[in-house]
């Protein structure tokens, strides 16, 4: 039979293979939420400086309606 060092040396190369489908989405998304926190970081700095400074820049993103809210 397996020992748990096979059996987990086995579920790392699972969960592995199964990671590598969804790669390209989870750093596509970390890569937004890198922006997005960079941006509301700015905005609060920005939000001492004074009325002379930039707005800060709106990143577009995915929008979702919350249920039982009227459009």
């Amino acid at each position: 039979m397996f020992g748990i060092g096979e059996l987990t040396i086995l579920l790392l190369v699972i969960v592995a293979v199964l990671a590598v489908k969804r790669l390209p989405e989870l750093t596509r998304s970390a890569g937004k939420a890198a922006r997005i926190l960079k941006a509301e970081k700015r905005a609060l700095k920005d939000e001492d400086g004074g009325p002379d400074r930039p707005s800060p820049r709106v990143i577009r993103g995915e929008t979702a309606e919350r249920p039982g809210q009227d459009a």
